[in-house]
């Protein structure tokens, strides 16, 4: 007969990247989950963005009249599409942990901005003396001090997730795009609306009715293709759940855990994404 006791006591192991939740093994199980499930939406978020700011990018480079950029995004979203996700993973990875110089002789990105195999640190708001301020980081003799700074394996996972969901949005809003008439586009430039205008208040506004469910599945797609960040060793919610599993012996009730919050933070995305596609919908009906 399955138990939940086992929830409340000590989980017995660390936890490498806890991201805002502090964390010690004699905390209870519970909080370990919780940790992975923090560290799940702390990488997917931002991949998110990332891959919908990439996939439109692309998708407007390939309906570009340049033929240079149309052959480059093409090149760009063929391959991506047609290499497993693992495989892009593990290659995000190995680049940035083997071609990256160490931390004591980081590159410098931006100001405040440093890259290494230690990871990328940056300016982060830290409590200080006299309230809130900006914590910068700062190259010292061994490795970079201050600011914030996340590991190579979130930056594998985010940029894995990035890349390969943005070269599917890509052909969905590439798909959307193409659906807008053509006489919509020819009167607001008529009009003399520049090309920005008429990407952002006519093209875009249209297309959005045509790929906001494909839209949907993609980022539902994502979230639960995070679940791969094990493979790297970043401590997401499958990783966590995996070492618990292996500390309690408890797999039904772990592994039911794990499906249970992967439900929710798809029910989460789907409820939001939904919402979203009605608003603009009224919006489209008001108009």
């Amino acid at each position: 007969m399955s138990t939940w006791d086992f929830l409340l006591q000590p989980a017995g192991f660390d936890i490498g990247e806890t991201g805002l939740l502090a964390f010690e093994a004699t905390q209870p199980v519970w909080r370990a989950l919780l940790v992975g499930l923090g560290n799940t939406l702390r990488v997917s978020l931002p991949a998110l963005l990332l891959a919908t700011v990439l996939g439109l990018l692309l998708a407007l480079g390939r309906g570009s009249s340049s033929r240079s950029w149309r052959l480059l995004s093409s090149v760009v979203v063929d391959t991506v599409r047609l290499v497993p996700l693992l495989l892009q993973l593990l290659i995000w990875y190995l680049l940035l942990v083997e071609w990256l110089p160490d931390a004591n002789a980081a590159l410098s990105l931006l100001p405040g901005v440093w890259l290494s195999k230690g990871g990328l640190a940056f300016p982060w708001p830290a409590m200080g003396d006299g309230g809130w301020a900006w914590s910068w980081p700062v190259q010292e003799a061994f490795n970079v001090q201050g600011g914030g700074a996340v590991t190579p394996e979130f930056l594998a996972v985010m940029l894995a997730l990035s890349v390969y969901t943005g070269a599917f949005l890509a052909e969905v809003f590439r798909s959307g795009i193409e659906a807008v008439s053509a006489s919509l586009l020819e009167a607001a430039e008529t009009l003399g609306a520049t090309r920005w205008q008429v990407i952002r208040r006519v093209l875009l506004p249209q297309a959005l009715r045509t790929i906001l469910p494909a839209t949907t599945n993609q980022y539902l797609n994502l979230v639960k293709n995070s679940s791969l960040a094990v493979a790297v060793g970043y401590p997401d919610l499958v990783s966590v759940g995996n070492t618990t599993l292996n500390q309690t012996g408890r797999a039904v009730e772990c592994v039911a855990v794990m499906m249970a919050l992967y439900l929710a933070m798809s029910l989460l995305t789907s409820a939001a994404m939904n919402a979203f596609n009605a608003r603009q919908a009224l919006q489209g009906g008001q108009a």
